[in-house]
């Protein structure tokens, strides 16, 4: 394509929101005029299958749950009064509970006059979007530092409760769970709660529910005498939860302007509920993602943020897409094996990390640039007579934007004017809604994570398995051979299950195992005394 030509399609594929000062740049992606009308049919049904999401309709046929975390930032949309009586008196709950922790009002039983720290213990949306609201806008001068558990790894909780040390005493201790059982948090809670208590700290004093009314955390937490318990909601999944509850008490306790977050969002959602493509920032991505997968998802998703505080943004939308796409069957029951891979790091970190091979490696990529305009809060240095530093980043960006279309790798530029509060709201609207138009694209249901619970069943097949081997070994007055371990515990069908459960409470002094540890047919297994 000439210059001119290039130049002429950049301005017709350049989108501009006024509010937000906001930019989408579709032009290096290489659809034509018949893509777009042999998916305009398309597109409509995806308009429509939204409208009736956000009317209230059963978005997840599989939970016979509606799906409204665009409620979250307009509860005039709200299907019943109710639901939005709730959001707002959440919200207001959020902000008053965080000013009371500010101002003191609300300060830890040992005596000290404030709080210092704040524990979030959550998994999957409950830890990824709080951690990027976190890096992206938490001041630096924030009244409470923000520490995170995310896995049930018991090296990872030491490290976290070594890092607080006796800042325990202090640190508001914030469990995400929408029903109470999901094992992560419920281990995480469990194992800081001991740690509150083997140093003498009462941790009902310090502890927050953020749950669903009823589930079995509330209780805990009613029955516990918790400090607090804040709500979530049950049409919010987990990966879209970021603007509930989940995401606005640990903002707003870092002093996070909540309201400024859900004004952007708000602001995005009205923008993209527009029935046009080329007046719907949502609808082009979405449209863009199709084309250059082929409507199957062959490309992967690279993202690319050219800023240090959106650093955890490749993360947080791994999920929300990842999770919400990769499907075995679409709507109607037939095998599709959808999905959207999606990695990313930054810019211009990416320079010399894997830009080699998206520009000379394989062509199975897309990149999606993050451009933020504004360099820092003040002058820059001159390094170079008109050149600061932000310069370079830009100028990184924009070379790596060309190295790419020269070598026929495809790209999309998002363009925010700043990194605020009501920008970052507006970026997750935006890829919240692309996401939804690109489900109803596919002919899937993007609202439910199948896979995901597959994995959470097996995980409890494999500790019932345990229980039973460690109930054989108690009763055994002699070592056993691991298949007469498998045999005893009739699970010869997993024997090699068997020999990684033996393997793992071997390593931890839970069990004694005899023989070359390669050879597992040679161990012989009994009780650690």
């Amino acid at each position: 394509m000439t210059p001119s030509a290039l130049w002429q399609r950049y301005q017709d594929w350049l989108y501009y929101l006024p509010d937000l000062e906001f930019y989408l740049d579709l032009s290096r992606v290489g659809f034509t005029d018949a893509d777009l009308e042999t998916l305009r049919p398309a597109l409509a049904l995806a308009f429509e299958a939204m409208a009736d999401l956000e009317a209230g309709g059963i978005a997840n046929p599989d939970e016979h749950r509606m799906v409204g975390h665009y409620w979250l930032r307009a509860p005039e949309l709200a299907p019943t009064a109710e639901i939005a009586q709730a959001i707002r008196e959440s919200v207001d709950r959020i902000e008053a509970f965080a000013q009371q922790v500010h101002q003191g009002i609300l300060r830890p039983a040992g005596g000290a006059p404030r709080f210092t720290d704040i524990l979030s213990i959550g998994i999957g949306g409950s830890a990824l979007g709080p951690q990027f609201v976190s890096e992206a806008l938490a001041p630096l001068d924030s009244p409470l530092r923000l520490h995170f558990i995310d896995n049930t790894d018991p090296e990872g909780i030491d490290r976290v409760l070594a890092r607080l040390g006796d800042a325990l005493a202090t640190t508001l201790v914030l469990v995400i769970s929408k029903s109470g059982g999901t094992p992560e948090p419920r281990n995480a809670m469990l194992e800081v709660q001991r740690a509150c208590q083997n140093r003498g700290y009462p941790f009902p004093a310090q502890a927050v529910a953020i749950t669903m009314p009823g589930s079995h955390l509330d209780q805990v937490a009613r029955e516990g005498g918790w400090l607090a318990r804040l709500p979530m909601f049950d049409w919010v999944g987990g990966r879209t939860s970021e603007l509930s509850a989940v995401g606005l008490v640990p903002a707003a306790l870092q002093g996070i302007p909540i309201r400024e977050m859900l004004a952007g969002a708000a602001a995005m959602d009205a923008a993209t509920r527009v029935p046009d493509l080329r007046q719907n920032p949502a609808a082009g991505l979405a449209f863009s993602w199709y084309v250059l997968g082929e409507g199957r998802g062959k490309r992967d998703m690279v993202i690319l943020p050219y800023k240090d505080r959106l650093a955890l943004l490749s993360r947080y939308l791994q999920q929300l897409v990842m999770e919400s796409l990769g499907k075995a069957e679409d709507l109607d029951g037939q095998v599709v094996h959808q999905g959207i891979a999606v990695y990313g790091n930054k810019g211009s970190t990416d320079q010399h990390a894997y830009v080699q091979q998206l520009r000379d490696g394989l062509n199975n990529f897309f990149a999606t640039f993050i451009e933020v305009l504004q360099d820092r809060q003040g002058p820059s240095l001159e390094l170079e007579p008109g050149i600061t530093s932000g310069d370079y980043l830009s100028g990184f960006l924009q070379g790596t934007r060309q190295a790419l279309y020269e070598n026929g790798r495809p790209s999309i530029t998002v363009t925010l004017p700043a990194v605020t509060p009501r920008t970052v709201g507006a970026l997750i609207a935006l890829f919240e809604r692309a996401v939804g138009l690109y489900g109803t694209l596919i002919n899937v249901n993007a609202y439910h994570q199948p896979g995901v619970e597959a994995g959470k069943k097996a995980a409890a097949t494999i500790l019932t398995l345990q229980q039973r081997l460690l109930k054989v070994l108690h009763g055994a007055s002699a070592p056993l051979s691991l298949e007469t371990l498998a045999q005893q515990a009739e699970a010869t069908a997993q024997i090699e299950t068997v020999y990684w459960i033996v393997r793992h409470l071997a390593a931890n002094q839970r069990l004694r195992v005899q023989g070359d540890p390669g050879r597992p047919a040679s161990l012989s297994v009994s009780l650690e005394t």
